[in-house]
C-alpha cells in the first residue's frame, strides 16, 4: 500500500516519503517494502539513496546495504581539475558530490579516489547490477571492474568521454555482458564496428542502441544490420554516407522506431529514404541533410575522423 500511493503521487524523493510518513514510526516499516521503495530511489541516481536515506534512521540504514537497492549504479556527473581531458586523474576535490561523500562518510581525504568510489559502489550490488551509467571520469581501472562484477547488466550508458578515450577497452567489456539489453553511447567516432560486432556475437537479446553524434561508417553500418534483434535505434546529430544509412534501412528489418534526426550525409526529403523507411512505425529524420566531401563542413568531418583514428 505505501509503495503504490508514494510511487503514484509523487516523484521519487526522500522529502516526499517523509511528508508522506508523517510522525508515524519509521523505523518499524516493513523491510521489503523499504528496499523495493529505495531500489526506485536509485534509478534516478545514486545521490539520496547513498547520503540521505541511510542517515534518517537505523531500520533505513539497513535497507539501503540490501543489494536489490543498488541494481541501478546510476552515477552523477562527477567534475575533476581535469575535466574534458585525457588524462586520468584522482582529483575528486572540485566535485560537490564527493566532498559531501567524504565529510558524511568520515573518510580519510588521503585514501580516497574516484576509482575506489566506483569499485565501491559496484560492491554494493553483489553482482546484481542490471544498469549503469558511468561517470565521465572513469578510469581504465574502474571500467575493467565494471566489466568483471557486473555480468547481469542489461542498461548501458557510456558517456562521451569515456568512449572518446577509453573506445578500445569497450569491446573486450561488451563481450561480458551476455545480458545486455540497452547501450547509450556518447559521440564515438572510432571503433564502433568492433563494438557493434561484440554485441551481435554475445548479447543475443539486445534490441535499443542509442548512438547520438557519432560517425557511422561503411563497417560499423554492416554491423548494426547484423544485429538480429534490433527494434529501436537512436542516431540524431550522427554522421552516415547515404548510401549506408540506405544500407541500415534495408537491412534492420525489425526496427519499430529510428531517430535519424538532424544527421548529417542524407537529405530529409529523399524519396527512396521515405519509401524504405514507411515500414517503420516511428521514423523521424527531420533536418537532416546532404554535405560535400569538399566543403568546409565536409573537411572538417573527415579530418575529424582520421585524428581520432591516428592517434
Amino acid at each position: 500500500m505505501l509503495e503504490t500511493v508514494f510511487w503514484t503521487g509523487c516523484h521519487s524523493s526522500i522529502e516526499e516519503l517523509l511528508q508522506f510518513m508523517g510522525h508515524r514510526r519509521w523505523d518499524q516499516l516493513d523491510f521489503n517494502c523499504l528496499v523495493n521503495i529505495f531500489g526506485k530511489v536509485g534509478r534516478g541516481g545514486m545521490e539520496s539513496l547513498l547520503l540521505d536515506v541511510p542517515f534518517v534512521c537505523k531500520s533505513w540504514h539497513k535497507a539501503s546495504l540490501d543489494p536489490k537497492c543498488w541494481e541501478s549504479l546510476i552515477f552523477p556527473i562527477i567534475f575533476t581539475s581535469l575535466y574534458d581531458s585525457d588524462v586520468e586523474t584522482e582529483d575528486w576535490t572540485f566535485d560537490p558530490f564527493l566532498k559531501r561523500f567524504v565529510r558524511d562518510y568520515r573518510i580519510n581525504k588521503r585514501r580516497f579516489s574516484i576509482t575506489a568510489f566506483i569499485k565501491f559502489m559496484v560492491s554494493r550490488s553483489k553482482g546484481r547490477a542490471t544498469e549503469i551509467r558511468l561517470p565521465v571520469c572513469a578510469s581504465e581501472a574502474a571500467l575493467k571492474h565494471v566489466a568483471d562484477s557486473c555480468r547481469r547488466l542489461k542498461n548501458l550508458t557510456l558517456p562521451t568521454d569515456v568512449v572518446y578515450y577509453k573506445s578500445r577497452m569497450i569491446p573486450d567489456m561488451i563481450g561480458k555482458w551476455k545480458h545486455l539489453e540497452y547501450l547509450l553511447m556518447g559521440s564515438c567516432y572510432h571503433d564502433m564496428e568492433k563494438i557493434i560486432s561484440q554485441i551481435s556475437i554475445h548479447c543475443k537479446n539486445f534490441y535499443y542502441l542509442d548512438i547520438p553524434d557519432c560517425l557511422i561508417r561503411k563497417e560499423a553500418a554492416l554491423a548494426i544490420v547484423k544485429l538480429p534483434n534490433l527494434k529501436h535505434m537512436i542516431m540524431m546529430n550522427s554522421k552516415i554516407e547515404r548510401v549506408d544509412f540506405v544500407r541500415l534501412l534495408k537491412g534492420c528489418k525489425n526496427l519499430v522506431s529510428l531517430d535519424a534526426s538532424n544527421c548529417l550525409g542524407f537529405g530529409a526529403g529523399d524519396k527512396e529514404i521515405s519509401i524504405l523507411a514507411s515500414r517503420i512505425s516511428d521514423f523521424r529524420c527531420q533536418g537532416s541533410r546532404v554535405f560535400d566531401h569538399h566543403s568546409k563542413e565536409g573537411k572538417y568531418l573527415w579530418f575529424h575522423d582520421t585524428v581520432y583514428d591516428g592517434r
